[in-house]
């Protein structure tokens, strides 16, 4: 599986879950550099009442952080990077406040939690990474720093750590799917990542990736079967193709509206047009939107080429 369909999964995962908790940015552009932040989290001062309670990772977004999530071990020069990153956005922030009159606490400045699957201990002990015994799997660098780096594969198996073991790979993640189903099936959290994994099976399938994640793909099929069973019993009846595809199209929507904001029922109705085929190609360009006008260029496209092809 490649970096980029590993960054989609958990940039999605991450935006979905947090944004009930506080303010939430994919892709954030670093001041001064052409660099990004895969994502950057700002907590509400009144988190959402709704919000889920999401152990580890709910912890670790208290504060302002940066979120950098790696499918295989980080090499040296990827954490720097990310290190970099952060500190471009600490002295972004500390000007800003000086100009404003205000000192800028340390406390108050972002930290940066380096997500990975796997890792070498030997390279995040050359950064001063040490594990605390209470702590398994997580490395905190110099504390001038403010960053660590959270070893997925060295997590202990409890739920509190069940959020972050799905941004796993291999054994540890299919392990962590395999604890979302067995959660009772009342569990919101339960069906949300469902959904996302259903998402996330047909983007891979469609990149020919699942070839290579033979595993992976095996536990993408049975969370496939749960999704399915479930959206048979909350009443859908049309068969499972309109069912899957109603499924899709409100994924799709809720994910509009985090990127594009609030769609118009004019838009909307356009879309409830779409296709299977061009739901799924939807579901991969929303990712490159940022204004309503992306959504309805890429709309106004599709329809000029169906106009055209009926000519």
């Amino acid at each position: 599986m490649t970096r980029i369909r590993f960054d989609q999964l958990a940039k999605q995962y991450l935006e979905e879950f947090l944004q009930p908790l506080g303010i939430v940015q994919r892709n954030l552009e670093v001041p001064g550099e052409s660099k990004f932040v895969d994502v950057w989290f700002v907590p509400a001062e009144r988190p959402d009442s709704t919000a889920f309670n999401l152990g580890l990772l709910t912890h670790i977004t208290s504060t302002a952080c940066l979120l950098e999530p790696f499918r295989n071990s980080p090499l040296r020069q990827e954490i720097r990077t990310c290190v970099l990153k952060l500190l471009w956005l600490q002295e972004d922030q500390r000007r800003k406040t000086k100009q404003s009159g205000v000192r800028q606490a340390e406390s108050n400045l972002p930290k940066l939690w380096i997500l990975t699957a796997t890792t070498r201990p030997a390279v995040v002990r050359e950064f001063g990474g040490r594990s605390p015994t209470q702590a398994t799997g997580i490395y905190f660098l110099a504390k001038a720093l403010k960053t660590a780096v959270i070893a997925i594969d060295q997590l202990p198996q409890t739920e509190d750590t069940l959020w972050l073991r799905l941004l796993g790979r291999d054994a540890v993640q299919q392990q962590a799917i395999a604890e979302v189903l067995a959660l009772p099936a009342t569990d919101p959290r339960r069906a949300r990542v469902l959904q996302l994994l259903v998402a996330w099976k047909v983007t891979i399938e469609m990149s020919n990736g699942g070839e290579q994640e033979e595993d992976l793909m095996t536990a993408l099929s049975q969370v496939y079967l749960e999704w399915e069973q479930q959206t048979r019993q909350q009443g859908i009846e049309q068969g499972i193709e309109q069912g899957i595809e109603q499924g899709e199209r409100s994924l799709i929507l809720r994910q509009l509206a985090r990127r594009v904001g609030e769609v118009s029922d004019e838009v909307r109705s356009q879309i409830h047009q779409l296709s299977t085929d061009q739901l799924e190609q939807l579901g991969e360009a929303l990712l490159d939107f940022s204004t309503p006008a992306d959504l309805e260029t890429w709309l106004g496209l599709r329809t000029d080429f169906i106009r055209d092809s009926q000519v």
